[in-house]
């Protein structure tokens, strides 16, 4: 690994002391750095990205990471977190062993795991692609949605909830947990579908193959008023849906390729992140 992008969460790093460090030291090293350029709404700018790369070297947390994972879905570069986050399930490397993981990277000591994402596919053709989650949840005021949910064409079941998130593995960990969903291992490949403050007794969360193509859409709302919803990737890009629209979900033909050092297992990192939480 010669080329090197580096992507700064500026709230994180603020004055730069860890980017400037990495930077200082691949490049002693002989490596080829780019530092990632952002706009005026801190959101990274595509142009500014090397065509040529080897890994992505992420500052920050497990959002930032999952930033550049949209960026780089189709270009099979692997990405690695330095985490200046909270939990950091997807930033595995602390600032505390920061010395040691750099001179592992330089010396290409690393293993390397696929993860699965998701993609949607709107009825105008559109579609969007999510690391962690595509969510689909109520726009506007405090209001229930009802929606129908589809399983390889066959109703599997019609919900009345806040909304409903359709999780990666990886993704297990993130909003899905925090709704009452399963962890599930990351490298797995399935999907998991979680009601969101669902109202009924039995609406627990559904785990399905990855080969599954799973169809969601909008009801009506009381007395067959339109209903609009919000469906959202990642927490970022977002498409408003109405009445009568549909959303098609199904595994993406990318994947992120996670850059790993440690050999801990992903049960022991759990075990880790979650105590006292």
């Amino acid at each position: 690994m010669e080329r090197f992008l580096i992507v700064t969460n500026d709230g994180k790093d603020v004055d730069h002391a860890v980017t400037s460090k990495v930077k200082e030291t691949l490049e002693k090293a002989g490596k080829i750095c780019t530092l990632c350029q952002k706009d005026a709404q801190k959101n990274i700018r595509k142009d500014t990205v090397p065509e040529e790369l080897d890994c992505a070297i992420v500052i920050g947390g497990d959002g930032s990471l999952i930033e550049v994972a949209r960026l780089l879905w189709s270009r099979d570069v692997p990405i690695i977190g330095i985490n200046m986050g909270t939990l950091g399930y997807l930033t595995e490397i602390e600032l505390s062993h920061l010395d040691d993981a750099l001179d592992q990277i330089i010396k290409e000591h690393c293993m390397f795991e696929e993860r699965m994402m998701v993609e949607g596919i709107f009825e105008d053709g559109k579609k969007d692609i999510a690391l962690n989650d595509i969510v689909v949840s109520r726009k506007g005021q405090l209001r229930i949605i009802h929606f129908r949910l589809y399983v390889n064409g066959e109703l599997l079941n019609s919900y009345e909830a806040d909304g409903v998130i359709i999780s990666t593995p990886t993704g297990s960990t993130a909003y899905n947990l925090s709704a009452g969903g399963p962890i599930v291992e990351p490298t797995a490949s399935m999907f998991v579908i979680t009601p969101i403050c669902s109202h009924a007794l039995n609406t627990s969360s559904i785990v399905l193959s990855s080969e599954d193509e799973i169809e969601i859409e909008i009801g009506a709302g009381r007395e067959g008023s339109q209903e609009e919803v919000f469906v959202t990737f990642d927490g970022a890009d977002t498409v408003v849906l109405k009445t009568g629209d549909r959303v098609r979900v199904r595994r993406a033909e990318a994947y992120t390729k996670i850059m790993k050092l440690s050999k801990v297992s992903f049960l022991e990192t759990l075990r880790r992140k979650m105590k006292g939480n």
